[in-house]
């Protein structure tokens, strides 16, 4: 068995030094760039785009995060505070007028009901992102799952 490993092993290591070492590898001219400039330059900022605030955005799939229709740069988010939770955890939400949080995000792995936002759920901003009027980077030919509701 150690052997034929062994081998293996000197089969591979010829085969690659033949096809490195005969001119076989991959020549940096024939790479093509996805950037516009040369690596060693600065890029150019990006656009900057301001939050569709108080715009309904509809949902491309069934189990989509909703869209946050407010802009949430300046919220904090972290082990002690989730500014997100003053609106829309129970029983904020009513009086805030704002939608509460789905029953999902309290149960825990186990599926355990917990009083509180489950910890793997307390990071708003992994799912729900606010909605920008941006163009598409890259050509996009997705389609919803359901149109017209």
């Amino acid at each position: 068995m150690k052997h034929k490993i062994m081998a293996m092993a000197v089969a591979l290591g010829m085969v690659l030094g033949s096809v490195f070492g005969m001119g076989g590898g991959v020549v940096a001219a024939e790479v093509k760039a996805l950037r516009d400039t040369p690596v060693n330059t600065a890029d150019k900022a990006p656009d900057s785009y301001r939050v569709q605030d108080g715009v309904k955005h509809e949902r491309a799939y069934r189990q989509q995060p909703p869209l946050v229709p407010h802009d949430t740069s300046k919220y904090e988010i972290d082990l002690k505070v989730n500014q997100c939770l003053r609106c829309h955890e129970w029983p904020y939400s009513d009086q805030e007028k704002a939608p509460k949080i789905s029953d999902l995000h309290y149960i825990d792995r186990n599926g355990v009901r917990q009083d509180t936002v489950n910890g793997n759920r307390y990071v708003c901003t992994q799912c729900h992102v606010p909605q920008v009027d941006a163009k598409p980077l890259v050509e996009n030919v997705f389609k919803p799952a359901v149109t017209g509701r």
